[in-house]
């Protein structure tokens, strides 16, 4: 495992030019909006989130980590972008919601606090890290034995390529330009290795699709663009 920190700064520095414009539902992230609801729906209905310790990794302006602490979940939402969990901060004090936001990386909260959560999501990020695997290895560390762990990217193939970049960021652009490389997509098969490899069991991948003519989101089928990993540590794991 190396010691340089797991965080790219382009891309660091992109996001966080961005972070004012987090709560616009029609602004650059329109897409995680529209998603917002089947992502919730999606990690309820595998884990209970009703007083479970959850930690959002990646967490954004807090998009997903607010709609899950309205389903009474105690959040720890964590970004390496200081803009970013500024944006966060702000908007869960206005709306009166009690979420512990902070400024650091996955494998600092999983060196200090190991096995402290129930569930942990890291959505939408593995494909903007240098080392994805180390940080599927912290978020495995980061919860409890049993407990549940959610990932979603995309996957990395000509289809996707043609769907999820070229497509969605230049034909109907869902996402601003340069928001994904080809090269740092990552196939289903490489993140259930570093799951399995982290102690991590894989329980099942969905898909996530988008109709262009009903502008409409839905969950299932094949995997060969967007897709979810839902995974759970082994009760044996140390």
């Amino acid at each position: 495992m190396s010691n340089a920190p797991n965080v790219d700064a382009a891309e660091l520095e992109k996001f966080s030019a961005l972070a004012a414009d987090w709560w616009k539902p029609d602004g650059p992230f329109r897409t995680l909006h529209e998603i917002n609801p089947l992502r919730l729906d999606y990690i309820r209905r595998r884990a209970p989130l009703h007083e479970a310790n959850v930690l959002d990794v990646g967490c954004g302006g807090g998009l997903l980590a607010e709609a899950m602490a309205g389903e009474g979940a105690h959040v720890t939402g964590i970004d390496m972008a200081p803009a970013n969990v500024d944006i966060a901060r702000s908007h869960a004090a206005a709306a009166g919601l009690a979420i512990d936001y902070q400024c650091m990386g996955v494998a600092d909260i999983a060196a200090t606090r190991p096995g402290a959560f129930d569930v942990v999501t890291c959505l939408e990020l593995l494909e903007h890290v240098p080392r994805p695997d180390e940080v599927v290895a912290a978020c495995a560390a980061a919860v409890r034995p049993g407990g549940t762990v959610f990932f979603s990217t995309i996957n990395r193939n000509v289809k996707s390529f043609l769907f999820a970049i070229v497509g969605a960021e230049h034909v109907l652009r869902l996402v601003p330009r340069g928001t994904h490389e080809y090269l740092k997509l990552i196939q289903p098969s490489e993140l259930a290795q570093w799951c399995r490899r982290a102690g991590l069991d894989v329980r099942e991948l969905t898909g996530l699709h988008y109709n262009p003519l009903l502008r409409q989101y839905t969950l299932g089928g094949n995997v060969d663009v967007n897709y979810f990993l839902h995974t759970t540590r082994s009760q044996t794991a140390e």
